[in-house]
């Protein structure tokens, strides 16, 4: 039988084991569901636990969730410590901590936040520079427009 026709293994997975040489029903009892599992990871394939799961429902010609819980755990324990076997992937560092830096950025102002389009870094936005609407002008008094008003008011 095939590896494509065995129980639980559908076709990513027999590709797998194909790729790895395993084919028939025969090639993965010879060498057990742990190597099986095994020669699939070391040969740079990302299986999860369902493939091991699978592997061993389909050597005992059963689905995988039938599989009890406490083989599932001889199984895990088992590819776990062949996996701590492995040698380190080739050019790639081993994983250290990992550290996260904050850059400051051109824009960024030390009052908490950036500094929106348009304006410079004191707050003060360049369009409305020259208002005429009314209000205050640059040192604290009102407009001459307002003043005309408010000292015409007084006089009626």
């Amino acid at each position: 039988m095939s590896a494509a026709k065995m129980r639980n293994i559908g076709p990513k997975s027999a590709a797998w084991l194909r790729q790895v040489g395993l084919r028939t029903h025969e090639d993965l009892a010879s060498v057990g569901t742990v190597e099986a599992f095994m020669r699939v990871k070391r040969a740079g394939f990302k299986p999860t636990l369902n493939l091991l799961y699978a592997i061993e429902g389909a050597l005992l010609d059963c689905h995988w969730q039938e599989i009890s819980e406490e083989r599932r755990q001889e199984l895990i324990l088992a590819a776990d410590a062949a996996t701590a076997l492995l040698p380190a992937p080739r050019n790639k560092p081993a994983a250290a901590p990992v550290r996260t830096t904050v850059h400051a950025e051109d824009g960024y102002e030390s009052g908490g936040g950036f500094a929106a389009a348009g304006e410079r870094e004191s707050g003060h936005d360049d369009d409305h520079d020259d208002d005429h609407g009314g209000g205050f002008d640059r040192d604290g008094g009102a407009d001459e427009g307002e003043r005309d008003d408010d000292e015409r008011g007084e006089r009626d």
